[in-house]
């Protein structure tokens, strides 16, 4: 029988042997991408450390601009562990800006979605001033896929728009709904109790006038992350909004991310369409 507590799936059930030595692959692949001309490190948005961002432009002519937020349970990791993707959207026809944010407990899991708002506008402001006008996607990893939805919600809310378009986002075996959480080893760093945890769920404030969204979830992860994805996904549908979700074959919470690599894949079709749409 399938554990359902949400230890398991949340954290134990989402844990896999491979991952070792995917992550160190990984690695290689960041020395790689990093070996490559064209990059931009470090470009401050903020007084603290964590409020930076990396850019690569890519050298065809740009779709437009991929912001990518970072897996970590708002608590760890870093943009430098995913600089390999960088390349891979470049070679799709995009920009990539990689973000990193202040993590928990340092910071509340708020206070992170308002640091990924304030990066928004360095971004742009940035981007423009490169002459690398065009379309923005929103895509983000596991926490970095709630971060990006809240992103979205909140540009389909303000009468401020940004001053590039945004005409996607791609959320990748997020998380929309915290309260599970609170119930878990990793609410040690969150410090979140069930009313924060629900303010901070965007599975309740899906709005109308979003963009078109696509989620994510690899084949193998646990069912509380496939559940996450299409219920929001429904949440999204249901304000009349475009979305469609995707569990991708055979992939795992860190091999999925091979999908963004993919030329004439699920991806880079989606993402053409989007651009094309802003057109």
């Amino acid at each position: 029988m399938t554990d359902t507590t949400p230890e398991f799936q949340y954290v134990t059930g989402q844990i896999r042997t491979s991952f070792g030595l995917l992550l160190a692959e990984f690695e290689e692949r960041n020395a790689q991408a990093l070996s490559q001309h064209g990059w931009e490190l470090d470009v401050p948005y903020g007084h603290h450390p964590r409020q930076a961002f990396d850019v690569r432009p890519t050298d065809l002519p740009a779709l437009g601009t991929v912001i990518y937020f970072h897996a970590g349970y708002w608590q760890s990791r870093d943009k430098a562990q995913f600089r390999f993707l960088a390349p891979a959207f470049n070679a799709l026809g995009w920009h990539a800006v990689l973000v990193n944010y202040p993590l928990c407990p340092e910071v509340s899991v708020s206070q992170i979605v308002q640091s990924a708002d304030e990066a928004l506008r360095h971004v742009v402001d940035h981007q423009l001033s490169k002459n690398r006008a065009g379309p923005l996607v929103f895509c983000g990893h596991s926490a970095g896929g709630h971060l990006v939805v809240e992103l979205a919600l909140r540009q389909a809310r303000s009468s401020e728009a940004l001053r590039l378009p945004l005409v996607g986002v791609l959320p990748i075996s997020g998380i929309f709904d915290l309260e599970p959480l609170v119930k878990t080893s990793l609410n040690q760093r969150l410090k979140l109790d069930s009313d924060q945890a629900r303010a901070c769920s965007p599975i309740h404030r899906a709005s109308f006038g979003a963009v078109p969204a696509l989620f994510l979830v690899g084949e193998t992860e646990t069912a509380a992350f496939h559940a996450q994805s299409q219920d929001m996904t429904q949440a999204w549908q249901a304000q009349g909004n475009q979305a469609a979700w995707e569990s991708i074959k055979d992939a795992d919470h860190f091999s999925i991310l091979d999908q963004l690599c993919t030329p004439h894949g699920r991806v880079d079709l989606t993402l053409t369409a989007w651009a094309h749409c802003a057109l």
